[in-house]
């Protein structure tokens, strides 16, 4: 194929005015003789037949091409960022679109505005362009490449020629190469990635200068501008996304543990997902860690399927079962439970945006309550959806309306409806072209023409009907074209004058082919039960954010598809595995892992579930405003419900289908309410909880500690813990050490965590 030269030429081989052919003939002859030894391996056999090579005499060097040379240098200086002359006022009076999303207006901002005093040809080393981006003259950005470096030749050399635009007709970027795609790397290797653009024309061009590099591990690896990668002495696998001119690819790059010279063991498998899991860990030399205890795996199990603790008789008769499938059986029991209708209708609240400051008390209960009857009757997860997408009618009879009253614009709507159904962030493609995926404002655009026609009437009360007015495609602002509706890397719609065009959306987004709609829920079950998504962040699949385990993510995406989007059974599928299985305790081989599931990640416990596990062990119920005594919290549909403690523990605002709205992270306000709240204080010493009636039982010392451990940490107290125990209550009267040691379970490390 046919290069296109790239520019970067040195001063020194560029032939001077008046220098005859044979000079340069005999240049490009010396040339030849000098580089031609270093072109055969020292291994070669003498055998070996010569390969011809020629070097072609230099010429002038090519006409800058503005969108094709000038627009991808200023996105690698940072000049179009959004932190600099991107943004939205620009920045010191010049402005370019952000990532050259609009290179016309640049060229005309850079050639026309302000009299054109920012270019020079007649001395392009003076022009402000120039000038300011070398350093010679003050520049609030700082310098953004060396004097005499290939980008500052490539500056000068568009200005000495006149600023032209380039041919019309030249090629356009077609798609960009990365090499190596995947490579295994010794720790503390290094590997040069190479990029090579491919243009309409199908000639390619060496772009590596020129691209932009991100790593999404920062622990495992580091890339630098030249598009080098180090890694380090971490074991697992890091993505570089490379980006060059809007397209954007990646490289992986997988480090494994160093060879400890002793076989790898052969370990035991539940189902498919420990195949996948061990097979990834065994090509990285990771061992994972064993089982965890039965008295783990109940408590854990119960937290993060229904978000409730387990009762000390449940934890007991756990314990004392010799079955071998007893585990199995805590799982189908647990599944099963009222409970799980309240906890994963929490769960979806906080994803669908139920925020009772933007949807009223009415609408935010309606919208909460539709979509506990489906958790309640495991409806199959397309089928609410679906229903969803399409709603409409009177927000204060029909659950899901209240959906599009959370969203009020075609573009939030857009916004949400990609991020919660198909881990698409559309947000950067509703302005200039996303930077490390394939979306376009065309792409925004065309998905909000399916929204465009929506109607809300206030019906009183705080009540709207919602409804759809036909269709109406989308138009990009300022350039006023009208898009046609398509949905993200779908064909355009069909006959989306006839009736409702959600219908044709709804049925897009929740068919079996669709690549997004199973491969997200998958990965938020996986996420939500093993502290980490396949993906993370979890609603962000794109090709540059690869899964740590491709495979298992696939499979568990087609799982959700033959079990006919039952959710509750792909739950069953995961939470049996020996995967969720694992203990929390690391060992020297998976010590640095946290993305390859060679141990349970550790996780707090969310605010909701915190504050029920509180009352639940002190047997004092919350006293929560305008519902019935007893209401646990996560049956609460009011996200604004005034709370101290969940606040200060991190609920979600529902303000964004984004589940970092929702924060588990430890902070010291938590950890200093835990300790000095006088509500916890009143609940500890409730003389109707669980110390009063554990004393009024007449039990003894030893009893009431075993069962406050059981309460609270699902196990019997251990050897340390009774020590503790038995000199707490020698020291004080029997009430005082007993509210002593709950108030100590209370604030530790393993009553605060999922572990």
């Amino acid at each position: 194929m046919p290069t296109v030269g790239n520019g970067f030429r040195s001063n020194a081989l560029r032939p001077a005015a008046g220098r005859s052919a044979a000079l340069r003939q005999s240049l490009a002859a010396w040339l030849v003789a000098l580089v031609a030894p270093a072109l055969v391996p020292a291994d070669a056999p003498a055998d070996q037949p010569d390969t011809p090579a020629s070097v072609a005499a230099p010429h002038a060097p090519p006409a800058v091409h503005f969108e094709n040379d000038i627009v991808p240098l200023f996105s690698k200086l940072g000049c179009n960022s959004g932190g600099c002359h991107g943004k939205s006022a620009g920045q010191n009076g010049f402005r370019l679109s952000v990532f050259g999303f609009d290179p016309r207006a640049d060229y005309d901002a850079l050639v026309k505005e302000a009299r054109g005093r920012r270019l020079f040809p007649g001395d392009p080393e003076e022009s402000l362009l120039v000038a300011k981006a070398t350093g010679r003259m003050p520049h609030g950005g700082g310098r953004r490449t060396a004097p005499g470096s290939a980008d500052h030749e490539l500056l000068a050399r568009w200005v000495r020629q006149g600023m032209p635009w380039g041919d019309e007709h030249a090629p356009r970027l077609a798609s960009i190469r990365v090499e190596p795609a995947e490579r295994v790397l010794a720790m503390r290797g290094d590997q040069q990635l190479l990029v090579t653009a491919v243009y309409s024309d199908g000639s390619v061009r060496d772009v590596t200068a020129a691209s932009q590099y991100t790593c999404n591990a920062a622990a495992l690896a580091e890339v630098d501008a030249a598009g080098r990668v180090s890694v380090g002495e971490v074991p697992g696998e890091a993505a570089v996304t490379v980006n060059y001119r809007g397209q954007v690819g990646v490289a992986r790059l997988i480090v494994p543990q160093p060879d400890a010279g002793e076989p790898y063991p052969d370990l035991p498998q539940n189902n498919p997902i420990d195949g996948l899991v061990w097979a990834k860990l065994r090509q990285l030399n990771v061992v994972p860690s064993p089982l965890c205890d039965d008295a783990t795996f109940l408590r854990r199990v119960s937290l993060d399927t229904i978000g409730t603790l387990p009762r000390a008789d449940a934890v007991r008769a756990f314990l004392a079962d010799a079955r071998p499938d007893k585990r199995d059986r805590a799982i189908d029991a647990v599944l099963e439970r009222p409970e799980f209708a309240d906890y994963w209708a929490l769960v979806w609240a906080d994803v669908l945006l139920v925020d009772r400051e933007a949807l009223g008390e009415r609408g935010a209960f309606a919208l909460a309550g539709w979509l506990r009857e489906q958790m309640a009757a495991n409806r199959p997860y397309d089928e609410w959806v679906r229903e969803l997408l399409t709603a409409a009618g009177n927000s204060g009879r029909h659950g899901p309306v209240n959906f599009y009253r959370a969203v009020r614009t075609p573009e939030e709507t857009t916004r949400a409806v990609s991020q919660a159904f198909l881990g698409i962030r559309l947000d950067c493609a509703q302005c200039h072209h996303h930077p490390f995926d394939v979306w376009g404002r065309e792409d925004f655009y065309a998905l909000a023409g399916f929204f465009n026609g929506l109607e809300r009437r206030p019906l009183g009360d705080g009540r709207e009907l919602v409804f759809s007015s036909g269709y109406r495609p989308a138009s990009i602002p300022m350039t006023e074209q009208a898009i046609p509706a398509r949905p993200p890397g779908g064909p355009a719609a069909a006959d989306l004058a006839d009736g409702d065009p959600r219908t044709k959306l709804a049925e897009w987004i929740t068919h079996r082919d669709n690549p997004w709609f199973a491969r997200l829920v998958a990965n938020r079950l996986w996420s939500h039960f093993l502290g980490r998504g396949l993906v993370d962040p979890v609603d962000d699949l794109r090709a540059t954010n690869p899964a740590t385990n491709e495979p298992l993510l696939a499979w568990l995406a087609g799982q959700v598809i033959e079990q006919d989007y039952d959710l509750k059974a792909v739950m069953r599928l995961i939470v049996s595995s020996r995967v969720y299985q694992l203990s929390a305790d690391v060992n020297e081989s998976n010590r640095d892992d946290d993305q390859n599931f060679s141990h349970h990640l550790v996780k707090r416990l969310p605010a909701e579930v915190l504050l029920d596990a509180v009352c639940q062990v002190t047997g004092s119920s919350e006293d929560l405003p305008g519902l019935p005594p007893g209401t646990r919290v996560i049956q609460v549909w009011d996200n604004r419900l005034p709370s101290y403690f969940l606040d200060t523990f991190g609920r979600s605002e529902r303000t964004s289908p984004c589940e970092c709205g929702k924060s588990n992270e430890p902070t010291l306000s938590q950890a200093l309410h835990l300790m000095n709240a006088p509500e916890l204080q009143a609940k500890l010493s409730d003389p109707e909880g669980t110390v009063a009636r554990l004393l009024a039982a007449g039990v003894s010392d030893r009893a009431i500690v075993d069962a406050l451990c059981l309460a609270a940490l699902g196990r019997p107290a251990d050897d340390k813990e009774a020590d503790v125990a038995e000199r707490l209550f020698a020291q004080a009267s029997r009430r005082a050490a007993a509210e002593d040691f709950l108030w100590t379970l209370l604030n530790s490390y393993e009553f605060l965590f999922v572990h």
